[in-house]
């Protein structure tokens, strides 16, 4: 066996790599954060929209969420950086049929101390403007907002090295074996042994644990990111989802960014801008906003990234069962940076006290799959 130099190794430093790499030295362990790239957040951290909210429709995923902000919010206290907290809001406007479903969450998460709410159309359209055709009402998060993704890993990442953890870059997982009591890890720059492996490898988290023998369903999924030229309609304006459609746009300055998921692109690691994808997003934006037509692209300011989604679109936390001294932060499936504070935390409490005390993560365990369930979220975007 090759030296212990590590209590614990967590593959990945993206947001939720870092943070859980920060808790887990926190706690006393000698940490070893392995990252492919050249640095840290350059993936779908970087590539993210940014955004945090509370408006989920599963109470466990509301917690994450409110955790999470309150942690960004007082990030300058605790790390000594701005998060780039904003609470600029979500709103969300609600399709007929849909009313029972979004007024259940916003009783649910009113009852968990979010202050989201129900809006009239009227009330939603002093907000944002849009075709109101088909729109029940909508929901309205005003602490729900953005962040700076990049800031807080590196705001992590600093308070996890202060405290001894050591930041390995372009060092890949090759492959890992349990031999005893301790996994056994090949990597690009060499061999070390630990007795922990954390998995916050994000679109890549299904093939590091393929590289340890197993499967764990996550896969990666493209997703675009379109960017305007300037617009003055764009100024201020909130993360707004047409549920109907799953269109996306916030303000961004004084330009707009926008986005919908292609439901029908297969899984794999496709890269590279899908300009084709283009036009049925306009097409489903000009619909709701019409507002948007006289909107210049900006090219060269729009981009691409993975989600990394399970069968549920839901993450995976927590010990992998049959899989001693291993762990999984993944599959976030486009919430990692809304939920990364609290996960580290938990999944600290994870290693170092045997099980996540402070939310209850059961719902978001690998085992939820041996039921052919999963988590009933409706608030994915």
């Amino acid at each position: 066996m090759a030296e212990r130099e590590c209590d614990a190794i967590v593959v990945g430093a993206g947001i939720v790599g870092a943070a859980t790499a920060y808790r887990l030295a926190q706690a006393g362990l000698a940490v070893c954060i392995l990252e492919a790239a050249a640095a840290p957040a350059t993936q779908a951290t970087a590539r993210s929209a940014a955004g945090v909210r509370v408006q989920f429709t599963e109470p466990v995923n509301v917690f994450l969420s409110l955790e999470s902000i309150r942690e960004y919010r007082h990030f300058k206290e605790l790390f000594g950086v701005d998060s780039g907290y904003k609470p600029i809001g979500y709103l969300f406007l609600v399709p007929a049929g849909e009313e029972e479903t979004y007024r259940a969450a916003l009783q649910m998460q009113n009852s968990l101390g979010a202050s989201s709410q129900e809006l009239s159309v009227a009330e939603a359209k002093k907000i944002v403007d849009f075709d109101d055709a088909g729109i029940a009402f909508a929901t309205w998060g005003p602490d729900d907002g953005v962040i700076d993704p990049h800031v807080v890993t590196m705001g992590y990442l600093s308070a996890a090295r202060r405290l001894g953890a050591r930041l390995l870059m372009e060092t890949e997982l090759v492959k890992a074996e349990r031999r005893g009591e301790d996994w056994l890890v090949e990597t690009t720059k060499g061999t070390m042994s630990t007795p922990v492996i954390v998995n916050a490898a994000g679109a890549w988290a299904g093939l590091v644990a393929r590289r340890a023998g197993f499967e764990l369903p996550v896969e990666p999924y493209r997703r675009m990111v379109f960017m305007t030229g300037p617009l003055a309609e764009a100024r201020g304006k909130p993360l707004t989802v047409d549920v109907a459609s799953g269109f996306y746009l916030r303000g961004e300055g004084e330009r707009l960014l926008f986005g919908m998921s292609n439901h029908d692109e297969p899984a794999g690691f496709n890269e590279g801008m899908d300009w084709g994808w283009l036009e049925p997003t306009l097409e489903a934006g000009l619909g709701r906003f019409p507002w948007l037509e006289p909107a210049g692209l900006d090219h060269s300011a729009s981009w691409w990234g993975y989600y990394a989604i399970t069968p549920d679109h839901n993450p995976i936390l927590g010990a992998m069962p049959g899989v001693p001294g291993w762990y999984n932060a993944v599959g976030f499936s486009g919430h990692g940076v809304q939920h990364a504070a609290a996960v580290g935390r938990l999944l600290a409490e994870e290693v170092v006290d045997g099980r996540a005390s402070s939310i209850n993560i059961d719902p978001l365990r690998y085992e939820r799959f041996a039921s052919g369930a999963g988590l009933r979220e409706k608030n994915i975007v």
